[in-house]
């Protein structure tokens, strides 16, 4: 049965990180590089990676030299960041939906760590947290899938076989959402979950924005920064002030 609050179940199982073992961290590091360069980050800036997960952006942005807070909901994958922190690098838990407690010279939301929520108000809700924890000129990265492209591409049904585990995976696009169902078989039980992303397109982030006071400053395609094009780019990434 799908539950509102999906990600807090699902981001918490160490099956979720069994699943998504080999994503690709060059590529990830790549961007950081790119997107730290483009936009001339001093090495005095304070970055929020928000959610992030078990850290692994914050640990190299915090590589390259910044000061990084990593804040994100699932408790289990806080304490596990924890492990990293250094004078300039810590993790907290942290609902986006709550206000935030410090400002920071740049908010990143990375690898499509948003649209969660049935209800716009709580999607414009997150964004206005993040504008308002920003510094006066600071930079807000967002990285989300293209929606466009994952509608005409969508891979109905897929199965993945990661630490003996076979995950049943089924995608479709219902209601306003991208979902993705997960089911599999581990340790002596049958488990289900269900992804579900909102379908965010340019135009829809572009309302979603203006509605907080954002200004969109660049719009790329990919983590080599390419320019963005609807139906064939892997990303929509947006750079507001």
């Amino acid at each position: 049965m799908k539950t509102k609050d999906w990600f807090t179940d699902w981001f918490n199982t160490p099956y979720y990180h069994i699943l998504y073992k080999d994503r690709n961290d060059d590529e990830a590091q790549l961007f950081m590089k790119h997107i730290t360069a483009f936009l001339n980050l001093s090495k005095e800036t304070h970055i929020l990676d928000l959610p992030c997960g078990r850290g692994r952006h914050s640990v190299f942005l915090n590589s390259l030299g910044y000061k990084v807070t990593g804040g994100d909901l699932a408790a289990n994958s806080i304490e596990l960041a924890k492990k990293f922190e250094n004078k300039t690098l810590n993790f907290k838990v942290q609902d986006m939906r709550a206000p935030f407690k410090s400002k920071y010279d740049a908010v990143f939301n990375l690898f499509t760590s948003f649209g969660y929520f049935e209800d716009d108000r709580e999607d414009i809700l997150i964004l206005n947290n993040i504008k308002q924890s920003l510094k006066k000129d600071g930079f807000f990265v967002f990285d989300f899938l293209n929606a466009e492209k994952v509608k005409l591409n969508i891979v109905a049904k897929e199965i993945k076989v990661v630490n003996s585990i076979t995950f049943n995976i089924k995608r479709e696009i219902k209601n306003g959402f991208i979902l993705k169902h997960i089911s599999f078989f581990a340790d002596g039980k049958n488990h289900s979950y269900t992804e579900q992303v909102k379908y965010l397109d340019l135009d829809k982030m572009t309302t979603f924005f203006e509605k907080v006071g954002f200004t969109i400053t660049n719009v790329f395609g990919d983590y080599n920064l390419n320019a963005f094009e609807d139906k064939t780019s892997d990303r929509l990434i947006l750079i507001a002030k």
